[in-house]
């Protein structure tokens, strides 16, 4: 073990715990996988695909909805081969399985209780066909990335859930998930063109196939002959068919799409319908062919407010009848709640309570059809009763899209910034229903009605323009009294929407375990019966999915409700919704923002001192803390902020012995010398050779801690010059910080990165200073990204203190040459400083030398000569300053074209986290530097040194800044080259 490993008791939750959760993980599965499970699994698949310890189990159990069951294993599967290998073992040994991709289902579809199969790993891309006309895609693809691979081709998908940055095609195929536009005419079901799916069987099925129906009859005669006996039934029945098409003129995702049958004319004609929505009940989608649409760019929106929910209600068939695209709808409860998503009016706080808003959309293609809408809509606005209840509240339409996308993030906010307002320690329920349109209204009054009587204040909002509302509730799963109180709600709603609406208990969400033990209410028990029958057809022994569509135990609903036990004030608000994780560093390597508080939850279920607890404290140290980046850009996807970076931050603190502490605070005051021992150091591993110094590093990790001291890489950058540029105070125009990584490692060129800032700078007309005392001064990012405290508060006072006697008193701005320390300067340095000092930091202004550059350079530079291409590399910090669009405007300056791979995301190389653990950069950058590498580009730029060497050790390019190419691009023929 090594000298100063941590002890994982650090880690321990010190919070308040209540009696020990009646939901906890049972003591005896402390051990993970049982055995023979586990050795069947790692002999069939091998040890890298199946994740059998405890803390595996505990955070794949958790998913977005108020459900949660333990599986025994996890597989992690490559191929279709491992698919049907693992179908094929369970099929032999009795056992059950469920496949989850991004685990955003509401209604616990992602779950499972023996094998749980993980289906996005390995499971994304997205191939463009005929132009955009259609796309292939692969089943963990996001729903965004492939909106932004058809975007460039002017098409879109139909589905459009709320969740599309998180939510994968798969599981939207799988649950015929919607979204706003896509009513029952776009969604999955009717825009799918094909796809490939394994039976239960392990048969592999493309319905593509020019002579799919004859493979399918060679190898599965029985359900080809079977399928074709429920068609002729279903089809011989004219009040089942009518009931069947009835169902349908609504949106409804409850139980099996019985149209499948009436649809389709061959065996894998009816098994294309019936894979969409079947929940993974019939089998894997491994890849599906889409139809797509067009994209209409020319967007007018208005957020309209009303006095009361059926006053808004009442409204939407006007919006509708003039041809609006989405209709969306939004309670009180949902607007007040959406203050809490960065950019809603505060004010919105302040709404009286039933006030009620529909954001109106209306796409089009072309400016006179836009006129045209636009002219309807005011016409219709002349006739509503509309309310103004705070400032904020404009009541009209606009074609700004800035505005416009700020109403959709609070609408797409709806279940994580109400979920988030929740009281500390409730479950959330997520339910979604529709009536007929035309009766919203009255729908919207008696479901106030029923929600108060039974002691509920839900927050309401919908697809109001397809009749499809959801709504939220929060309990105490942890009492039995609240769960009786839901279930007695669950049991008149349900009866209310079909005896009274004759609507669809789930119109966009699935069945799932929550509407399961209602189907038969719906459907009745004819329609019912030829589900179960079509199940026991296609997976008859039942090892696909047991009870997530079909379950006849009437309370079902409450079986596996999850408790939420309090935790860290920062993670506590969260609902467990996985928004979070399509952008996670660690996503496929260790755990994810969503898993690391999942498994703090259960830490707190449990027992002090519990086999179980010691099992998951074990894991903690290198799953949830070593290996997260840092970059907080969870929190910049999570609608309500949640930045699980920061909570591992203070872990990482928490880590810390008071020796350790004591030295970092050491190393920030005398700094200088410091970072005069780090170019020396740099420069001498130069010198000695790249393998030498890997070998020592490494040496020194086993025998330290590999969390303290990093490991030597191929393609280190060399030293940096000692000496800086001079530069002249006098008739500077902005200060300039060449930052310490800067100082310390050189670029990849003859010209240093400080010489070319001064240089572009200089030729714009716009001189900068570089005070003769930077040295010795740093962001303080060193000491915030590791968690110490003491170093950090010397540092960020310190550098604040210079930074204002620099800029004299703030006059002049500071323009940062790395973005993490922009970020760091202008932000992450506040909460350090003394109260004199955050008086001073107001005063400063911080400026990205990207910023400086595309915004005061390039209006007075002289582009002299240009690259073919170059590919950017956007860097977290990037993302969180909004200067991504400045480093695209630098680089279209210096190149001819200019890429962003779709996949561009966090390095993780994070400082030196990278170096720290390089398998999380090599994780974190696989689907970037597939890109990357699979073409030939003139340049590879970003604008932060150590994200840079990331990605030159991620796809063996070499990456540099992009001011660097615009010092070239700009340089006068007669200049010469210095560094």
């Amino acid at each position: 073990m090594p000298l100063l490993e941590p002890d994982p008791d650090a880690l321990r939750p010190d919070g308040h715990r209540e009696a020990p959760a009646a939901d906890r993980v049972p003591e005896d599965r402390a051990g993970g996988t049982p055995e023979p499970l586990r050795r069947d699994l790692i002999a069939l698949l091998g040890a890298d695909k199946v994740l059998t310890g405890i803390s595996d189990l505990v955070r794949y159990a958790s998913d977005a909805s108020p459900y949660r069951f333990v599986p025994r294993v996890v597989v992690v599967p490559e191929d279709i081969d491992d698919v049907s290998a693992v179908l094929s073992y369970a099929h032999g040994k009795g056992r059950e399985v469920v496949f989850r991709a991004a685990g955003t289902s509401l209604n616990g579809q992602a779950q499972g209780e023996d094998i749980l199969v993980d289906v996005r790993r390995h499971w994304t891309g997205v191939e463009v066909l005929d132009g955009g006309a259609q796309a292939r895609i692969a089943p963990g693809t996001t729903v965004a990335r492939a909106n932004a691979a058809l975007a460039r081709h002017g098409r879109v998908l139909g589905p459009d859930p709320a969740s599309a940055i998180a939510c994968t095609v798969g599981g939207v195929v799988a649950n015929n998930a919607s979204g706003m536009t896509a009513g029952t005419t776009r969604n999955s079901y009717r825009t799918l063109a094909s796809l490939t799916f394994v039976l239960p069987t392990g048969t592999v099925v493309d319905t593509a196939e020019p002579d799919a129906d004859e493979r399918l009859a060679r190898a599965e005669p029985a359900l080809c002959a079977g399928l074709m006996e429920l068609k002729a039934e279903i089809e011989a029945d004219a009040g089942l068919v009518a009931r069947v098409r009835a169902k349908y003129a609504i949106k409804n995702t409850n139980g099996y799409r019985l149209d499948a049958f009436l649809d389709g004319s061959t065996p894998v004609g009816i098994l294309r319908g019936l894979m969409v929505g079947s929940e993974g009940t019939f089998g894997f989608i491994s890849e599906v062919v889409f139809d797509t649409l067009p994209l209409e760019r020319r967007v007018s929106a208005a957020l309209l407010f009303f006095a009361s929910l059926p006053a808004a209600a009442a409204a939407v068939p006007l919006f509708t009848a003039a041809g609006a695209s989405a209709v969306e709808l939004m309670d009180g409860n949902t607007l007040r709640a959406s203050v809490s998503v960065e950019g809603v009016p505060a004010d919105w706080a302040g709404l009286p309570g039933p006030t009620t808003a529909l954001l109106v959309e209306f796409r089009a293609p072309d400016e006179a059809t836009q006129d045209a809408y636009e002219a309807k809509a005011r016409a219709t606005l002349e006739r509503l009763p509309l309310v103004s209840p705070v400032p904020s509240v404009a009541n009209s339409f606009t074609r700004d899209q800035r505005i416009v996308a700020g109403y959709w993030k609070a609408r797409k906010a709806f279940v994580t910034a109400v979920g988030g307002a929740r009281p500390s320690g409730t479950t959330l329920i997520t339910e979604d229903f529709a009536v007929p349109p035309e009766r919203l209204a009255e729908a919207c009054e008696a479901l106030l009605e029923l929600q108060t009587r039974h002691g509920f204040d839900a927050a309401v909002a919908g697809h109001a323009a397809h009749g499809n509302l959801h709504f939220l509730l929060a309990f105490d799963a942890s009492e039995p009294a609240d769960v009786e109180r839901y279930a007695a709600f669950m049991d008149e709603f349900c009866r209310l929407t079909v005896e009274r609406f004759d609507g669809s208990l789930k119109a966009e969400h699935a069945t799932g375990r929550n509407i399961a033990p209602f189907l038969e209410l719906e459907w009745g028990t004819g329609a019912t019966e030829l589900m179960w029958r079509t199940k026991r057809l296609i997976d008859p022994d039942g090892v696909l999915a047991p009870r997530v569509v079909l379950d006849r135990d009437p309370r079902a609903h409450v079986r596996g409700l999850k408790t939420i036990p309090r935790v860290e004030a920062i993670a506590d608000p969260c609902i467990e919704c996985g928004f979070c994780e399509p952008t996670c560093p660690s996503q496929d390597l260790t755990t994810t923002p969503r898993q690391r508080i999942v498994l703090r939850r259960e830490m707190m279920r449990q027992p002090g001192n519990s086999a179980v607890e010691k099992g998951l404290l074990e894991a903690y140290g290198y799953d949830a803390v070593d290996t997260c980046a840092g970059d907080s850009t969870c929190g910049l996807a999570c609608p309500v902020g949640i930045d699980t970076g920061a909570l591992m931050k203070e872990f990482r603190h928490a880590r810390h012995s008071r020796r350790e502490e004591k030295a970092a605070a050491l190393a920030a005051r005398h700094f200088r010398a410091l970072e005069a021992s780090a170019r020396l150091a740099v420069a001498a591993a130069d010198r000695i050779g790249s393998r030498r110094v890997t070998a020592v590093t490494r040496a020194a990790r086993r025998v330290v801690r590999p969390d303290l001291v990093p490991e030597w890489l191929p393609r280190m950058p060399g030293a940096a010059g000692s000496a800086l540029p001079a530069t002249a105070r006098v008739g500077a125009v902005a200060v300039y910080y060449p930052a310490c990584v800067n100082r310390i490692f050189a670029g990849p060129g003859d010209v240093s990165l400080a010489r070319a800032v001064v240089a572009v700078s200089e030729r714009a007309g716009k001189p900068v200073w570089i005070p003769d005392d930077v040295k010795g001064t740093c962001c303080a990012t060193i000491w915030h990204s590791k968690g110490y405290d003491a170093g950090n508060v010397v540092m960020a006072n310190r550098v604040v203190e210079a930074a204002w006697g620099w800029t004299a008193g703030g006059r002049l701005p500071l323009v940062v040459d790395a973005s993490s320390c922009t970020l760091g300067i202008a932000r992450e340095v506040v909460p350090y400083l003394t109260t004199d000092n955050r008086e001073l930091h107001a005063g400063l202004t911080v400026v990205d030398s990207l910023v400086w550059a595309a915004e005061e350079l390039l209006p007075h530079l002289t582009v002299r000569r240009t690259l073919g291409s170059a590919v950017l590399h956007p860097t977290c910090s990037m993302r969180h300053l909004g200067d991504e669009a400045q480093l695209r405007a630098v680089a279209e300056a210096c190149a001819d074209e200019v890429v962003v791979p779709d996949d561009a995301g966090c390095c993780a190389f994070a400082g030196d986290r990278g170096m720290l653990h390089r398998e999380l950069t090599e994780s974190a950058t696989r689907e970037e530097a597939a890109f990357v590498t699979s073409r030939d580009f003139d340049a590879h730029l970003s604008a932060n040194r150590m994200c840079e060497v990331g990605m030159d050790h991620a796809t063996g390019r070499g990456y540099y800044s992009a001011l660097l190419a615009l010092e070239h691009a700009t340089r006068p023929v007669t200049e010469g080259r210095s560094g």
